[in-house]
């Protein structure tokens, strides 16, 4: 049985296709690494480069948000309150067993005793298995873009743009979208094309995006960039990036559950 299914579609409207990957969380545990520029205030015990006592069950990976000064939310890890919760915001929430769910602060998912980690980013993107209103509203609401051809600040942002998305399905997989060419509402379409209830926005523009899976040989059984491959193929980051020191944005893993722990609750 497989962990991930990965595809590419090309969304409504769209011209170039977006990575698309189903996880299937009864046989994958979620855990949140975290940088010295997103959240900031380290050290962490999870943090780049990805050490091999986790590759030895690395199965994949995925970019966090927005530098916390752009999220409009806040992050909890690893037992402290990095920035404060804000209630309505777009949550990924991670459980004391490696579960993952996504949804709306305070409505959706709360702080319980089993809560380890809270990464949120602006407002949810997906409700009801239906963008919310706010994906087809103004797309500077959604996070300052590039522009066409540069990234400087003096060349005007554009609404589509590389964009990254994370959601939760009804009976509990987690699926990610990240593409080239994405205004909000294509990127929540996708979102629920891919079968999500819930959904949130993560980071965006060309260099922050990134999911890598990884299919070590028998003869190592390490996640290594050399097994790795990136979704989508023109992704700027890749399999090396969460193995780099230098890596310092936050980003979630998803590990091979132990076979003792798979199917249990």
């Amino acid at each position: 049985m497989a962990a991930v299914y990965e595809t590419t579609l090309v969304p409504p409207g769209g011209s170039q296709a977006a990575g698309v990957a189903w996880m299937d969380t009864r046989l994958l545990t979620a855990r949140l690494y975290s940088g010295s520029i997103s959240p900031g205030g380290g050290p962490y015990r999870y943090t780049a480069p990805v050490e091999p006592a986790q590759a030895s069950t690395l199965v994949a990976a995925f970019n966090g948000g927005f530098k916390m000064s752009a999220a409009g939310g806040g992050y909890y890890t690893e037992g402290r309150l990095i920035d404060p919760l804000r209630a309505g915001a777009a949550s990924l929430v991670i459980y004391r067993d490696g579960g993952i769910d996504i949804g709306a602060w305070g409505r959706d998912v709360r702080m319980t005793p089993s809560v380890v980690a809270v990464r949120q980013n602006l407002v949810p993107l997906v409700a009801g298995g239906r963008p919310t209103p706010a994906a087809a509203g103004p797309w500077q609401a959604w996070g300052n873009t590039c522009g066409a051809t540069s990234c400087a600040a003096s060349v005007p942002g554009i609404d589509h743009q590389w964009r990254s998305g994370a959601g939760i399905t009804a009976d509990g997989a987690l699926v990610y979208v990240n593409g080239p060419a994405l205004d909000p509402l294509q990127l929540a379409q996708l979102l629920v094309r891919a079968g999500a209830v819930r959904a949130m926005e993560l980071d965006i523009n060309p260099f922050w995006p990134v999911l890598a899976t990884y299919d070590p040989s028998p003869s190592t059984g390490l996640a290594a960039p050399g097994n790795g491959r990136r979704l989508p193929p023109g992704s700027i980051q890749g399999p090396a990036t969460f193995f780099e020191p230098w890596w310092a944005r936050d980003f979630v893993t998803m590990s091979a559950r132990p076979v003792a722990a798979r199917g249990a609750g």
